[in-house]
């Protein structure tokens, strides 16, 4: 039997979770059957099974991908290797989510979050990924630019987090429930309110 490469076994990977994807903006996280993925993705469901052992596997598996996506444009935001000013930091990760697939599942599973355990113990884990994160960035420019934060550099950035964090909801849920929500004036606006 012939040996399966890691770059197959990664797209095959995506191939499932774009699959999940799909399913989920169509019939919400709650309606969404690993029956329906496998039908979705055409693929069998020992292929399936071999890489995801239920949908929240594949849950976790979406926020890599969108937390990856995410340090990815942070450092294609950088200048020089820089840290990011606030302003900059928001921006960049607001404006990744714009192009991100999962942006139309990203508030079901919040919601789902609410009413399931096992959901919020995930979410939970993946918002404290996501605060060392922003922290690290935060906390290095306070550290470059004394002169505009009081204070330890480190405790600026945990004050601070909560409400850069708090953009990304912001802007997905206008997005998924406005129909005339204007992406651009929203990015542009992101470093009138956001220091640096």
């Amino acid at each position: 039997m012939p040996k399966v490469s890691a770059a197959y076994k990664a797209a095959r990977r995506d191939e499932i979770i774009d699959a999940a994807l799909r399913c989920v903006q169509r019939d919400g996280y709650r309606g969404t059957s690993m029956a329906a993925v496998i039908a979705e993705s055409g693929l069998s469901a020992g292929a399936i099974y071999g890489h995801f052992a239920g949908k929240q596997e594949i849950l976790v598996a979406v926020a890599e991908r969108v937390l990856a996506g995410r340090q990815a444009d942070l450092e294609a935001a950088r200048v020089d290797g820089q840290p990011l000013s606030p302003a900059a930091l928001v921006s960049a990760l607001v404006g990744g989510m714009r192009l991100e697939k999962a942006t139309r599942v990203i508030p079901q599973v919040w919601a789902e979050a609410a009413v399931d355990p096992e959901i919020a113990e995930i979410a939970g884990r993946i918002f404290l990924r996501v605060h060392r994160l922003l922290r690290t960035e935060l906390a290095a420019w306070a550290a470059a630019e004394p002169g505009r934060v009081d204070g330890d550099p480190g405790a600026w950035a945990d004050l601070v987090v909560p409400a850069v964090i708090a953009a990304v909801p912001g802007f997905l849920v206008q997005r998924a429930i406005l129909p005339q929500f204007d992406e651009d004036a929203f990015i542009a606006a992101l470093p009138l309110v956001y220091r640096g």
